[in-house]
């Protein structure tokens, strides 16, 4: 673990994906309201992290390494503070990606005694979302600095066909690129470095569907996913069952959860991703990479709210194995 974390310090990461701003409203209920069936909130504080791509980025620099972001930042109060938010924790953004007319993604959690009540999302983002030529161009200048790309797609239009298709055929065989998909946006992504789809995004990659109770066809869908998708490394987490890594169409490895105690899912796709990536940019075989970002993910999902993990969490968490 040491050595790892000593060979991920000071990698450079380009996240470029869906950013967004997650602010967290805190208290207490006790009481219906009379004006409806519903609790009411007495607000005790309020505090806002970074979210979508951009946890992802900040789940890169917490483990040590240099990251920096694409993806649209309106100029809105939202916009203001997650810009804010990226330069406290030394993480780039271009200012082509502040720009007028875009909005910025705001999930707005309404939290009680720590548990999560409700969701408010502002996300009507616009035609055109997604990076035209110019902005296609300039990501690909910046990967050419950069030791591994992450395409983070939350399915908001940011990613698209053309922009993964570009970094595809510029790499020389050094830079490593990953995605944690979303398979309702239907873009092609083959030849990648890393895939890193959950349990239900497996299957959608894979066009299976599984019966409520049935096992998980995990030969079949790693089979399908290499066929249609040729990911070089598959990553599927499974929950509280774990991971799988596939490696050419077959499965190499499963790993039992490493979560104790879970209180919140929250990004800890992020986490894992950004595990993986720095791992394997690093050189550890995908196995290792694998245990890693297990590890990673089981300390974020005993966190409540969107966090992240550090390396002092992750030796002290291996030393009690």
């Amino acid at each position: 673990m040491k050595s790892l974390l000593d060979n991920i310090a000071g990698r450079r990461i380009l996240v470029v994906g869906d950013l967004m701003l997650d602010r967290y409203t805190w208290g207490d209920a006790s009481r219906i309201s009379p004006e409806a069936p519903v609790p009411v909130v007495d607000v005790s504080r309020e505090s806002r992290v970074a979210g979508g791509a951009a946890n992802v980025a900040l789940n890169l620099r917490s483990l040590g390494a240099e990251s920096e972001v694409c993806g649209w930042v309106g100029r809105d109060a939202a916009g203001t503070e997650l810009a804010e938010l990226l330069s406290e924790a030394n993480i780039g953004l271009d200012p082509i990606f502040h720009a007028p007319g875009r909005i910025t993604i705001l999930k707005t959690r309404i939290m009680v005694r720590n548990q999560q009540l409700c969701r408010l999302d502002r996300e009507d983002v616009p035609a055109g979302y997604a990076f035209d030529a110019e902005n296609i161009a300039r990501v690909v200048e910046l990967a050419s600095g950069a030791d591994a790309v992450i395409f983070s797609d939350y399915g908001k239009g940011t990613l698209s066909e053309a922009l993964i298709t570009a970094l595809v055929n510029c790499r020389d065989g050094r830079l490593l690129l990953a995605m944690d998909p979303k398979p309702r946006r239907r873009i092609a992504h083959r030849g990648l470095s890393l895939l890193t789809p959950n349990r239900s995004e497996a299957l959608q990659l894979a066009g299976l569907e599984v019966v409520r109770g049935d096992p998980f066809p995990e030969a079949e869908v790693c089979r399908r996913i290499y066929e249609t998708y040729q990911p070089e490394n598959l990553v599927v987490t499974m929950g509280g069952e774990g991971m799988l890594v596939s490696r050419a169409g077959e499965v190499s490895l499963k790993i039992p959860t490493m979560a104790r105690e879970v209180f919140d899912v929250s990004g800890a796709g992020d986490t894992v991703v950004a595990a993986l990536t720095l791992a394997l940019s690093a050189g550890a075989e995908i196995e290792k990479a694998a245990r890693f970002a297990n590890l990673a993910a089981g300390i974020v999902v005993g966190k409540v709210g969107t966090a992240t993990v550090a390396p002092s969490e992750l030796l002290s968490l291996g030393e009690s194995l």
